[in-house]
């Protein structure tokens, strides 16, 4: 019993740390909408266009996903499939080779599939809009909720330059209750952007949003046939109820 104890706290203990943020940095919440189909479409292409330089889903279906979303196989080939070589029902892999990764990241970048899954969608979309410059990092930023995080920004075109005004010890615990106008949700005031990107904050944070629903679809794609199907399962079950116990009256009516 006492092992079997220790090893549940052992494998809550990364869970626990996961929902608290990397560094005990507060996590913004995000309220996920896998029935949002638009969302999840530009959610993909966000995904495809930013993160697959590097990163891949190599669990995820380019075939499955448009499926899902409600795309046409067509439109899905011609705008976000760019290697010749890769077809529809491939998986979304990274043309970037794992050796040069490593030789240029120090590691090859994780797989992308399972990421919302295992850090929780809140995580996600709080490190994604936590980057800043730090010129003493090996790509110039840094991030508030992944300290020494090894890749660089990708979405600073669109965010813009955000610089940190808070110590090591207030960014670790949220900073100060200071909200920036310019940036609205962004870490208590430590993290404001300095030069505008192309997108407005409110745009910035509708293509996070867009980029991590997507994200938790692809953790969890048969999510909503789940729900749909334990909600048949519950009807089916409260109306073998009433026969069941219906039933036990007709059979126990003459015990006494």
């Amino acid at each position: 019993m006492k092992k079997f104890l220790i090893t549940l706290m052992m494998a809550l203990a990364p869970m626990t740390a996961s929902a608290a943020g990397g560094a005990g940095v507060p996590l913004d919440s995000i309220d996920v909408d896998l029935t949002d189909k638009a969302s999840l479409q530009r959610g993909m292409q966000t995904f495809v266009n930013r993160c697959m330089g590097c990163h891949e889903a190599g669990y995820q279906r380019f075939e499955r996903a448009a499926q899902d979303l409600e795309m046409p196989n067509e439109l899905v080939e011609q705008y976000l499939i760019f290697d010749p070589n890769t077809k529809i029902g491939d998986h979304m892999k990274s043309a970037m080779a794992k050796e040069d990764a490593a030789g240029w990241f120090g590691a090859p970048p994780p797989d992308l599939t399972l990421e919302s899954r295992l850090r929780g969608s809140d995580w996600v979309y709080t490190y994604l809009r936590s980057f800043y410059k730090d010129e003493n990092r090996p790509w110039g930023v840094n991030n508030a909720v992944f300290p020494d995080v090894g890749m660089p920004n990708v979405l600073e075109d669109l965010q813009g330059k955000v610089v940190n005004y808070c110590t090591p010890e207030e960014l670790a615990h949220g900073g100060s209750e200071e909200i920036d106008p310019l940036t609205g949700k962004t870490m208590g005031g430590c993290l404001k952007v300095q030069e505008a990107g192309s997108q407005t904050p409110e745009e910035f944070d509708q293509t996070i949003y867009d980029l991590v629903n997507f994200m938790t679809y692809m953790g969890e794609p048969s999510r909503l046939e789940s729900e749909r199907l334990g909600t048949k399962v519950l009807i089916f079950l409260a109306i073998l109820f009433v026969f069941a116990f219906a039933l036990k009256k007709e059979f126990w009516k003459d015990v006494h």
